[in-house]
């Protein structure tokens, strides 16, 4: 049994400022796990259920995509403790309160250059957009534009969050006014890998290049049931909205991939032609492919008369840099040819008619497409290369699509 001298010992090293320091330093302690603990949350996103039914779609989550887009550990990640202000429809539960709020935002590199990224978590909340969420992706556009580098949205949305009005609404607005704010600024691109439906369309359609996800991604601003209600015509998400319709029928989406995989390596690849903005100069690469090479090949491409169609691409291919030819729009208004590419290691931007499609003819899908395209290159002082082999613009009464 203790006696009081030694009670006294133990108690005189517990000192107001000794108590005080402990209590701090466990305060301290409780306060870097309940970070911890809410980091984790955010990264598991709406949980590990919806992310198994994300992965039997055959999708990635948000989250892993903006891995795989960027350089390994480059990613700086903002706001992802932001939750939603809905007090309505039971949306202020516990459960109801995801960190993130659907959307993981911030900036990263991609192959050493910088670029703003948002990606939308279809996991949560299905994706949909609410005000906090709005804010999110407008914070990283601001910055964006103010530094100097490329946008880039990862869509996989539902739409407005129901349950918020016309709060979510108001965040499309402020979304719309940052794409046209930052139009020949910095490039934009979208990536559509799910649905995009209702507001959620407008702004990658205003966005510089928007590709898709075969067979797992769509767009339409009102679904099929609504016009199965309308037009009493049934039709299903892929044929109202999916890659084939938007690559080869509207000219929407500029290209369409196999898969979250193929199209988040593609776009890696499209990013190293691209300025980081309109006071940038175009990036070069060096290259081993010489200067004055024979190009033996032209010699039997084209053939001697004028009569006989041949595929264009093939000259593009020879005369670029190391054949590397990245193409915009290759099944929408085939007559024409758009697309980057590098001479000397420096990035040009190609039109060029394809004599194969219409005999090369100019109509007005295929004006519309190679305007687009040189509008985009002279906001960012990317040189032109024209491959010109065309009989003139296509008369008559002609179906566009």
């Amino acid at each position: 049994m203790a006696t009081i001298r030694q009670l006294l010992s133990i108690g005189s090293r517990f000192t107001p400022s000794r108590i005080s320091s402990i209590t701090t330093t466990r305060h301290y302690i409780s306060s870097i796990k309940r970070i911890e603990d809410k980091r984790n949350q955010a990264h598991l996103g709406g949980g590990e259920e919806r992310i198994n039914k994300q992965h039997k779609g055959g999708k990635l989550t948000g989250r892993e995509r903006v891995q795989l887009l960027l350089d390994d550990d480059s990613f700086i990640e903002y706001d992802s403790f932001v939750e939603h202000t809905c007090t309505d429809f039971d949306m202020n539960t516990p459960k109801n309160k995801i960190p993130g709020d659907g959307v993981i935002t911030g900036q990263g590199l991609i192959n050493g250059r910088p670029v703003f990224v948002f990606s939308q978590d279809f996991t949560v909340f299905g994706g949909s957009l609410s005000s906090m969420h709005a804010r999110k992706i407008c914070k990283i556009m601001d910055k964006a534009v103010s530094v100097g580098a490329p946008i880039i949205g990862l869509n996989d949305s539902g739409g407005a969050r129901i349950q918020e009005g016309v709060d979510s609404l108001a965040g499309y607005a402020d979304i719309f006014l940052r794409n046209v704010m930052s139009s020949g600024v910095v490039p934009q691109i979208s990536l559509i890998m799910g649905p995009c439906a209702g507001g959620a369309v407008y702004s990658p359609a205003i966005t510089d290049f928007t590709f898709m996800v075969k067979d797992t991604s769509y767009m339409f601003v009102t679904g099929p049931k609504v016009v199965e209600e309308v037009t009493n015509e049934v039709v299903s998400d892929q044929e109202l909205g999916g890659a084939l319709t938007h690559t080869k029928k509207s000219g929407v989406a500029h290209g369409a991939f196999e898969n979250d995989i193929d199209a988040l390596s593609q776009l890696r690849e499209l990013i190293d032609y691209l300025p980081l903005s309109n006071k940038d100069p175009v990036p070069i690469r060096h290259t081993g492919d010489k200067i004055d090479r024979d190009l033996t090949a032209l010699n039997y491409i084209i053939p001697p008369s004028s009569d006989t169609p041949y595929d264009m691409s093939d000259i593009i291919k020879a005369v670029v840099d190391e054949e590397e030819f990245f193409q915009i729009m290759p099944d929408y208004a085939r007559n024409i040819i758009v697309g980057f590419a590098r001479l000397n290691g420096q990035t040009v931007g190609v039109v060029a008619n394809q004599p194969n499609q219409k005999a090369g003819c100019l109509d007005i899908n295929a004006s519309v497409k190679g305007a687009r395209f040189v509008r985009f290159c002279d906001a960012f002082r990317i040189p032109l290369i024209t491959f010109v082999d065309v009989p003139g613009f296509l008369p008559g009464n002609h179906d566009c699509s």
